[in-house]
């Protein structure tokens, strides 16, 4: 493709060469180029991509884009802009010749239920018989096909690939996670979605984001990009989104005057039950995953699928075909017989654990045994808050090691104790330690709650990322003891 056609309704500066050149593929990893590619230097946080401009020209690059101007010009085209991100944005979406628009896209954004909410979309949309991709934290699927995921939500070129392979393979829909790191970071600049979901708002990346307001600020992106609005009006900052919005708005929730609502709920050790209110109509729902938290991501995906021409009967087949999510209140299935319960659950923010210790609390018989960490190299700031949610809120507590990445997991460790107000934790470096002792001390009627990792089957430490699933782990420690 020429390369002005790759430019096309872009500002830009030719610094040296001829626009009309011929580009084979657009790359942003200076590692991946080939002869005849277009390159484009990001200022990323780690590095900046006008590091590799030699390297690029030694790859026989086509063109280069930068926003800033090398002393040495090279050889080969050189085009200034202004921000590069949102131009690697334009420019993909060019080159596949805007898949976007061919799509039916339904973004979801907040703190907690990004991930449940794009399973419980895919399964009621193909429940009517429609091809459904989904974007997010646990893998990427294209229908049944599935992708390894490396972040939440992809850059913007590799997210422009996968909208094209979706249409290549006959996907109408897509429904995609969309994190405040790609809000911020122009990810999906330029993307229109149908609809734009809002779960929640609670403390979390503030090691990125620096302040609350600049992660509500980024969450506030996707709604000003959505032709409809759905949100949480039981969630203080969905209060928020309504007022600072004036596009087309639908509210959900339990407590509020809402559009709509859940009623008459029952809340069980395998699942929930609900009237699902909308107008005068209702229907009753028998959603299979445990959790009030889960009522408002029923609520969120239904209403997404109501917009989009769905019937609440078509809805109610849908959600009601769930099984389960990934690492989400996942129950281990074991071949042992065991008296008591073990929950895994990604919980990794203050708000995430205080809702499964709340849920698996209602269920539990005997004591509440949870085991957690944080993460290292991220927002410290949540690590007392975790202490005291996790201690306040169980009968033992087992602090343990998460993704200490660059840091001491001892440190961690210590900081979230810094929070701690009771004398009922044990804290275990080990991860797979603590969940033996955790095991260990279960007796009849316990609920194990194992947060933090959830669908993660890797754990980062300073040495690198080490494989660690959560279910094997489990397993092997049962086998041993039982």
């Amino acid at each position: 493709m020429k390369l002005s056609n790759i430019l096309r309704g872009i500002q830009y500066e030719v610094i040296c060469g001829d626009s009309e050149v011929e580009v084979n593929e657009i790359q942003y990893d200076s590692r991946k180029l080939k002869k005849n590619d277009l390159f484009v230097c990001i200022e990323g946080y780690n590095t900046d991509g006008h590091k590799y401009i030699s390297n690029a020209c030694k790859s026989k690059v086509s063109a280069i884009i930068c926003t800033k101007v090398p002393e040495s010009l090279p050889e080969c085209t050189l085009i200034k802009v202004s921000e590069s991100r949102k131009v690697l944005a334009l420019i993909s979406a060019n080159y596949y010749g805007h898949p976007e628009k061919k799509l039916k896209l339904i973004g979801i954004t907040g703190t907690n239920g990004k991930t449940t909410s794009t399973y419980m979309m895919k399964k009621i949309l193909e429940s009517t018989g429609e091809k459904v991709g989904l974007i997010g934290t646990i893998a990427n699927y294209i229908g049944d096909e599935k992708i390894e995921a490396s972040r939440t939500t992809p850059e913007s070129l590799e997210l422009f690939q996968l909208f094209n392979k979706m249409l290549e393979k006959g996907v109408n829909y897509c429904v995609m996670e969309v994190s405040s790191h790609s809000l911020y970071l122009n990810r999906v600049y330029g993307i229109e979605f149908n609809e734009g979901v809002f779960t929640n708002l609670t403390q979390d990346h503030l090691d990125f984001h620096k302040t609350f307001e600049n992660y509500y600020n980024a969450k506030l992106i996707l709604f000003k990009n959505s032709k409809n609005c759905i949100i949480n009006m039981d969630d203080k900052y969905g209060k928020k989104v309504y007022s600072d919005l004036e596009n087309n708005k639908i509210t959900y929730g339990i407590n509020e005057n809402v559009d709509l609502k859940a009623e008459n709920i029952k809340l069980h050790s395998r699942g929930i039950e609900f009237d699902m209110k909308y107008l005068e109509k209702s229907v009753h729902i028998n959603l299979n995953i445990p959790g009030r938290y889960n009522i408002y991501n029923a609520l969120g995906s239904a209403a997404a699928c109501m917009l989009e021409g769905l019937t609440m009967e078509q809805i109610k087949t849908g959600i009601e075909s769930l099984k389960a999510v990934p690492g989400r209140c996942e129950a281990f299935e074991s071949d042992k017989k065991l008296d008591f319960d073990i929950i895994i659950d990604y919980a990794h923010t203050p708000d995430s654990l205080m809702n499964i210790l709340k849920t698996t609390r209602e269920f539990t018989k005997n004591k509440l045994i949870v085991v957690f960490g944080c993460g290292g190299d991220r927002d410290s700031l949540k690590r007392p808050i975790m202490g005291d949610i996790g201690t306040s809120m169980s009968d033992i507590a087992i602090i343990t090691s998460d993704n200490p990445r660059s840091e001491e997991p001892m440190k961690i460790i210590e900081d979230i104790i810094n929070g701690v107000k009771k004398d009922n934790y044990i804290k275990i470096e080990d991860r797979k330690e603590a969940i033996k002792k955790a095991i260990t001390i279960a007796e009849k009627g316990d609920v194990i709650v194992i947060a933090g990792k959830g669908h993660e089957d890797y754990q980062v430490l300073k040495e690198g990322k080490i494989h660690f699933d959560e279910r094997e782990v489990v397993a092997e420690i049962l086998k041993e003891l039982f």
